[in-house]
């Protein structure tokens, strides 16, 4: 069952009820603004943004994940007020919707139920694909479409529910920088990774190819792959028919790294089209003078004629967690870190003229998965409780979120 079909029919009225009395209680908190949050009450338009503070575009709020709603009715009954509207300033803020393939799903129908509830708010929707064949290297959040014939058919789906309305596609997170051959799982010909390339493209070519819809490619985060690494992936990938790529998607890297990061990618991509060598390219660990010394020199394309990206700040509040010396055997630091915060509130107007938008892509309060650090289990031992599965509602990371928020709700 999608977001859309268990909000409508797991009990709507008791949950209108349990969110209006919340909203109620945040404005009496002086915590929420507008249930569209960031930028909802100054955009009128939908569209792309442009990053330059031209306006800020109006982005869709979707229904909130249930667990939030009865995390905050407990909270009401508790008397813990603050908490309570804290959690509903976050899930009323705009977010992406996760189109995943599971199973039962209607794809095209939970594709036209978004845009059409983005319509209803006036609002640009951000549609986050996750079905590629493999996806997560069969981790916490393995699936995915059994094979490429079965993900363009999928794609064809999402594609026929958008139609001609206006959306934000973020194309398969972890997709590009979590490829089979990163993990053991092809064989010696790379038949998955090439297959990898082949099903990227031809989403590309599918939804980049609609009227209102504006796609983006997985460029992992700036603690991960290095701009020589992670640029020929975006090219095999067909980023040249996009409006680019999207960073930090689930994580929680600092703005500040993110920006660097996005614009040496940025630069490193213009440079390659135009016949250079992408291991020729500055990367984050450089010094950034060194490095924006070679940017002058060999990029000359205007910053409105390169690739663009959009950053997920749902969770980087607090920055990466780094996690006891030694202490585990895999500290999985990317999983459910302790007393980490939101981010950035989502907004096209971000003064940066090759990011397009700070996104919530990542839905914050639900899980990254069980977290078990290289350990049996079934514990997270940094936690010293069982985590929820990838995708679930987590009340405890929720609240640290909402405590920890930088810049804080307000």
């Amino acid at each position: 069952m999608s977001r859309q079909e268990s909000y409508v029919k797991n009990g709507p009225r008791k949950r209108t009820l349990v969110l209006a009395g919340a909203l109620a209680l945040a404005l009496t908190t002086g915590l929420a603004g507008s249930a569209g949050a960031a930028g909802a009450e100054s955009g009128k338009g939908n569209g792309k943004g442009n990053g330059k503070g031209g306006g800020d575009t109006r982005l869709y709020v979707p229904p909130p994940n249930p667990g939030a709603l009865d995390q905050i009715a407990g909270l009401l009954r508790a008397g813990e007020w603050r908490d309570a509207a804290g959690l509903t300033r976050m899930i009323t803020t705009p977010q992406s919707v996760w189109l995943t393939g599971q199973e039962g799903s209607d794809v095209r129908k939970d594709a036209r139920a978004v845009m059409k509830g983005a319509k209803l708010q006036r609002a640009l929707p951000v549609l986050t694909l996750y079905n590629v064949p493999g996806r997560d290297c069969s981790q916490y959040s393995s699936g995915g479409a059994a094979n490429t014939a079965e993900y363009k058919a999928w794609i064809d789906e999402v594609a026929r529910g958008i139609g001609k309305g206006e959306a934000v596609v973020i194309l398969e997170p972890d997709g590009l920088a979590l490829m089979p051959s990163d993990c053991g799982q092809d064989d010696d010909e790379g038949t998955l990774t090439a297959a990898r390339f082949v099903e990227h493209n031809y989403a590309v070519d599918t939804l980049a190819t609609l009227p209102g819809t504006t796609v983006y490619l997985d460029a992992g985060h700036s603690d991960w792959h290095s701009v020589n690494s992670i640029a020929p992936r975006l090219i095999e990938a067909g980023v040249e028919n996009t409006a680019g790529f999207y960073l930090n998607p689930s994580n929680y890297q600092t703005d500040e790294d993110l920006a660097r990061y996005g614009t040496l990618i940025s630069g490193c991509l213009s440079y390659a089209a135009g016949g250079g060598d992408p291991a020729d390219c500055p990367n984050q660990w450089w010094e950034p003078e060194d490095a924006q010394e070679w940017l002058d020199e060999n990029v000359t394309a205007d910053p409105a004629d390169q690739p663009h990206f959009v950053t997920d700040t749902s969770r980087n509040g607090q920055g990466p967690w780094t996690a006891p010396e030694d202490a585990y055997p895999d500290p999985q630091e990317w999983c459910n870190p302790p007393d980490r915060g939101l981010g950035q509130r989502p907004t096209t107007d971000t003064g940066h003229p090759l990011i397009d938008a700070h996104l919530w892509i990542k839905i914050p309060g639900e899980s990254d998965g069980e977290c078990l650090r290289g350990t049996e289990g079934p514990e997270d031992p940094e936690r010293g409780m069982e985590l929820p599965a990838a995708g679930a509602w987590f009340p405890e990371q929720a609240l640290e979120l909402v405590r920890y928020a930088q810049p804080p709700l307000r």
